[in-house]
């Protein structure tokens, strides 16, 4: 909203981040307002209309800020306030960050920070880029965006359709990113998950013809239908071959199935269709003894032959192993090594623990349990891991 009525995003994510440590230190001692929404944009509206006014320099932006608001940039009480009073400029930043100007990866990484609120860290890590790399393409992403005079509303269909690729590709990271939390204490972020699953409802609205945005939206909502038995009471994760299926969400399994089954059904089958029938698949089955694994392997090699992902080809060398048993898997894997995408990940090491496990080697499935929690910065991950190799030790 901010950057919509002022026109900059640097000024505008500053603002915000003022208004939220002013809510940090005024709520627990004032009280929560009413309107926690309008308050925050009041405050960091104030801010912006005070900088703007103070600063000569930035004089013509001033001049640009006043044919984009309306005459009066007084902000009126959160009560008052039609931006505040419920209007989602989510969806339109998503599209206005996946400008034509950017790349595709700058535009992802941008749109990850601005809309997302991951930290450049995390971007990075979902790259699998240093974090300096991803902060200057970040700063230029953004220098972009504002010199090229972009107008902050929804583009048409045209222009649309061109930027879809990318925003799917934002609320798929994002997704991830709350599902499966790549540092800190918490396994999952729920409120990144959920916000993700919001926006590609919003999009699933305004584009219901879209097979490949119902296909996300299938495969976030089958894949959080799980979350409820994924980890343990002390936060720690539970495989999947070992969850609590009567946890699982029946309504959103139901919800999934039934999108994808229609996005299927329609014409052209894209990489989230694929990834929505592999999680279908699993979630269908009542025990993990009744995963259709050939089923599942068939799917990872079409997904493979669309996507030059290195974790497709690790998932699909973990189903693989689960067909043709885990030497299969192992030989998989091998070629992987020298995916210098992959060198160090702690999935590729977890991976092959898992695979060495289960073929009864279990001194080196212990040493790549260690490599692999020696290499993850998530702590539930890591003390799982870890728990792994003590239990073969044991």
């Amino acid at each position: 909203m901010l950057t919509r009525r002022f026109g900059d995003f640097d000024a505008a994510e500053d603002a915000v981040q003022e208004a939220l440590l002013n809510a940090a230190a005024q709520w627990p001692a004032e009280g929560v307002p009413g309107n926690p929404r309008g308050w925050l944009i009041q405050v960091a509206s104030r801010r912006m209309a005070d900088q703007l006014r103070g600063e000569q320099a930035r004089r013509r932006r001033e001049e640009l800020v006043a044919a984009w608001s309306p005459p009066d940039r007084r902000v009126a009480p959160p009560a008052d306030d039609p931006d505040a009073a419920g209007r989602d400029d989510t969806l339109t930043m998503l599209f206005l960050c996946c400008h034509p100007t950017l790349t595709p990866a700058s535009a992802i990484a941008l749109t990850l920070r601005s809309v997302g609120g991951l930290t450049t860290a995390e971007i990075a890590r979902a790259f699998l880029v240093p974090e300096a790399t991803m902060a200057q393409r970040i700063s230029r992403a953004k220098q972009r965006i504002k010199s090229s005079g972009v107008p902050f509303r929804m583009p048409g269909p045209d222009e649309r359709a061109r930027r879809l690729a990318s925003v799917l590709h934002v609320l798929y990271l994002i997704f991830n990113e709350g599902y499966v939390g790549s540092a800190g204490p918490e396994l999952q972020r729920v409120e990144l998950a959920r916000e993700a699953i919001r926006l590609t409802r919003m999009l699933h609205r305004l584009l219901p013809g879209e097979c490949e945005v119902a296909g996300l939206l299938a495969l976030m909502v089958l894949t959080d239908a799980r979350r409820p038995a994924r980890t343990g009471p002390d936060g720690a994760p539970i495989p999947l071959a070992e969850q609590d299926r009567t946890l699982w969400d029946a309504e959103a399994v139901a919800e999934g199935i039934a999108l994808v089954t229609a996005a299927l059904a329609r014409g052209a089958v894209g990489p989230y269709q694929l990834q929505a029938a592999i999680a279908a698949v699993h979630d269908e089955a009542p025990t993990a003894e009744d995963t259709d694994w050939p089923q599942i392997l068939a799917l990872y090699g079409l997904l493979e032959r669309m996507s030059d992902n290195p974790m497709v080809a690790l998932n699909r060398a973990v189903a693989a192993a689960m067909v043709h048993g885990p030497a299969t898997g192992l030989d998989m894997l091998r070629a992987l090594d020298a995916d210098g995408r992959l060198a160090g990940h702690h999935r590729l090491h977890a991976a092959r623990a898992h695979l060495l496990e289960m073929a009864g080697d279990h001194e080196a499935a212990v040493a790549e349990y260690r490599s692999a929690a020696n290499r993850t910065t998530s702590i539930p991950e890591r003390d799982h891991l870890i728990t792994r190799a003590a239990h073969l030790r044991a």
